[in-house]
């Protein structure tokens, strides 16, 4: 009796770990996409996901309202991997938190520019005129230049470029009122501020024609979006994804003309 009794705890045991490690199986195929509003989660979903997919990953897309807690769920392995930041950004963030996750390729990206509901030439600003741009350190920085390079402001050449704020601006042509608020608000604020920089991803979020920019940015290489993961899935996610990003059927998306993405600026260098 003591013997059958043994035998059968054996044989529940066993099987515990083959239920286990057959569901830890299919945990490691499960992946979880952080993406912020706008474009990058329907790239995700159309050109990526689908070749993901034939290689026997399920994939959920997750939702994100700003541009702090996709980066933070990537480190926690809330997520696994996300889409919505550019190399700067990325960089600058996790060094800032100590986080351990990477950028492992570029894709197509919709660039900054300047908006308007209220004037359609720079020539018809006015002294006190309202500008909005987004208050995060990356991305105020970036406005800021892109109002430079658009002939709006001058700025301090001798602060870095990447840590400028309004208060770096030495030359105001237009004596305009630049207001920092929240990235995803900058669209919204158009009903009453006269312009706005507003990120690609948020500009076509909020149904803005990219085409109807007073000016529109030219990315650098650092300011074109780019897939994270953490470091630890490099060797197995990270070069499924390149494999994808690689493929025929994600280029074939990308290039559709009658696609949203087709607009978006694409990286020469589009792998790491």
């Amino acid at each position: 009796m003591f013997k059958k009794l043994i035998v059968a705890s054996l044989a529940i045991l066993s099987s515990l770990i083959v239920l286990t490690g057959c569901d830890n199986a299919k945990k490691e195929n499960q992946i979880t996409v952080g993406v912020a509003a706008g474009p990058y989660g329907d790239m995700f979903k159309q050109a990526i996901a689908p070749g993901l997919e034939k290689k026997g990953y399920q994939v959920e897309i997750r939702e994100f309202s700003d541009y702090v807690q996709p980066n933070l769920a990537l480190a926690n392995k809330e997520i696994d991997v996300n889409l919505f930041q550019h190399l700067t950004y990325l960089n600058n963030f996790k060094q800032a938190r100590n986080l351990d996750i990477t950028a492992v390729g570029f894709v197509p990206t919709a660039g900054a520019g300047i908006y308007s509901n209220k004037i359609t030439d720079f020539s018809q600003l006015k002294q006190g005129d309202q500008v909005t741009i987004a208050n995060d350190v990356t991305n105020e920085a970036r406005a800021l230049r892109i109002l430079e390079a658009a002939g709006l402001i001058k700025l301090d050449p001798n602060v870095d470029k990447n840590n400028l704020t309004p208060n770096n601006v030495i030359e105001n042509r237009y004596g305009l009122n630049i207001v920092p608020i929240e990235a995803p608000q900058t669209p919204r604020s158009l009903d009453s501020a006269v312009l706005s920089v507003v990120n690609g991803n948020y500009a076509i979020g909020a149904g803005l024609d990219l085409s109807k920019a007073l000016y529109q940015e030219v990315l650098d290489k650092d300011l074109k979006n780019v897939i994270a993961i953490r470091n630890e899935s490099k060797d197995k996610l990270g070069k499924d994804i390149i494999e994808v990003l690689k493929s025929p059927e994600f280029a074939q998306v990308i290039n559709d003309k009658n696609g949203i993405f087709y607009t978006f600026q694409k990286p020469d260098y589009q792998l790491f």
